[in-house]
């Protein structure tokens, strides 16, 4: 890891921190255990837009939901502010690009791009039909059913075709293992790591499931690389294998398998939430529905990704994006964070910001089609240099089921009240799982 650099401002400069709330810290930290988002919605609207607190886990932090001090964050040197400490490599593992700072993040992220940009992306839209299409057959007509669960099995055999390119044993395996591992690691992320894994605690539970995932993906990666045409394959994973650094080095099997299970665990979760979200919403909002299903049946996605863009911000899943000050100071707007300190950008927060998003509850994808909104203010990947590496393949993957569903079925509108938040520990899912009637557009056939 490479060391931090000399700062700008003098080692001697005082902290000048943001004002704390003014309740005990204990309960403080009680309330954000408890209850995450509304406790940040409250801290927001009671303190203001930067403040400082201490939150288990992730000690004195500064929660900011200005886009003005956003914009400062995401464009700070990554040698000044790493990433929040601690991340998910610790459930991700060491070889993660979660774990990199410095010059190590950005090399190992430039070798991690090129697979989900541009004519790789395109290349995976016919997976994205094929797995919709198979788990649609299944859909009940004219019942409710809640859509994340079959969200979930979509994007994860999306992605698991995508990193491996075939189907066999070990991606069976895997089918059942990652829901597993994901449900359970979401929960554990926000909590206090034990010091000792004990083979009956959660914690216990999710390395014997680690333990599992190496076995599986090292039979893949041994099979992969033993293949006649290894060198034609277009899987993520061969390109992974084959890819090298700037000094020919390449990455071990065992980060080989970190970042795989980084895509496995973050690049169907949220996708998948954000998906049931988003039927719950155009349900309960007939003239977008209305709009949506006109469009599908042409060539453009023009108000499909409106509508994706707003989900995205009325129904943000993933409420936090987090930096840890590596420099003995660092200057934050009017503020002077020392050393040691996290940074969390609260995106619920600054996607209900008034002054950005006018009457910000309403849902309304026709404001992403008037005026594209502040970059700083509308960050569901986060940003910088460490915005969501898989967000363009994200992005395409929702729009292409969406088009795909509204393509073979008819969306039953509702009036009943939206479906509350629900923590899954890192992601926010609607409570009933974004229930849905549909009907079958036509009986004897599924298009893509």
């Amino acid at each position: 890891m490479s060391e931090a650099p000399t700062v700008d401002l003098p080692v001697t400069a005082a902290p000048k921190l943001p004002p704390t709330p003014g309740v005990p810290s204990v309960l403080v930290q009680a309330a954000f255990v408890l209850a995450r988002r509304p406790t940040t919605d409250w801290l927001s609207r009671r303190y203001g837009r930067c403040l400082t607190v201490k939150i288990p886990v992730f000690g004195n932090t500064i929660v900011v939901s200005d886009p003005a001090l956003t914009k400062q964050i995401f464009t700070t040197s990554p040698d000044v502010l790493y990433n929040i400490q601690p991340n998910l490599s610790r459930l991700l593992g060491a070889g993660s690009v979660f774990a990199l700072d410095g010059v190590e993040h950005r090399v190992r992220r430039k070798l991690l791009t090129p697979p989900f940009h541009g004519k790789s992306i395109k290349a995976y839209e016919q997976i994205v039909v094929e797995e919709t299409l198979r788990e649609v057959r299944s859909w009940p007509q004219g019942t409710e059913f809640a859509t994340l669960e079959p969200m979930m099995r979509i994007t994860l055999n999306i992605i698991l075709r995508a990193i491996f390119g075939a189907d066999g044993y070990e991606l069976e395996r895997l089918r059942d293992l990652i829901p597993r591992w994901v449900t359970l690691g979401s929960r554990l992320a926000v909590l206090p790591a034990p010091k000792r894994e004990l083979p009956w605690t959660p914690w216990g539970k999710l390395a014997e499931f680690r333990r599992e995932y190496e076995v599986l993906v090292d039979t893949l990666i041994s099979r992969a690389q033993q293949d006649p045409d290894f060198e034609d394959r277009t899987d993520v994973l061969s390109l992974f294998l084959r890819s090298s650094y700037e000094d020919g080095s390449k990455m071990t099997r065992g980060e080989v398998g970190d970042e795989l299970l980084t895509l496995l665990a973050a690049g169907h979760e949220t996708t998948a939430s954000t998906l049931a979200w988003a039927f719950e919403r155009v349900s309960r909002h007939p003239e977008v529905l209305r709009r949506l299903v006109a469009e599908a049946e042409a060539d453009d996605n023009t108000y499909r990704q409106a509508t994706i863009f707003e989900v995205q911000r009325n129904r943000t899943v993933i409420d936090f994006s987090g930096r840890h000050v590596a420099v003995q100071a660092y200057e934050l707007g009017e503020w002077i964070v020392p050393q040691g300190y996290s940074v969390m950008i609260g995106l619920n927060q600054l996607h209900e910001n008034p002054e950005m998003f006018p009457d910000p509850q309403r849902f309304d994808p026709q404001r992403f089609l008037d005026a594209r909104p502040n970059t700083f203010a509308w960050v569901p990947f986060g940003g910088g240099t460490r915005r969501c590496i898989g967000a363009a393949f994200a992005n395409m993957e929702m729009d292409v089921v969406l088009r795909t569903v509204l393509r073979n079925f008819t969306i039953a509108t509702t009036t009943a009240p939206g479906e509350k938040w629900h923590s899954r520990g890192v992601a926010f899912t609607p409570k009933k799982g974004g229930r849905v009637v549909v009907h079958r557009r036509n009986a004897s056939t599924l298009e893509g």
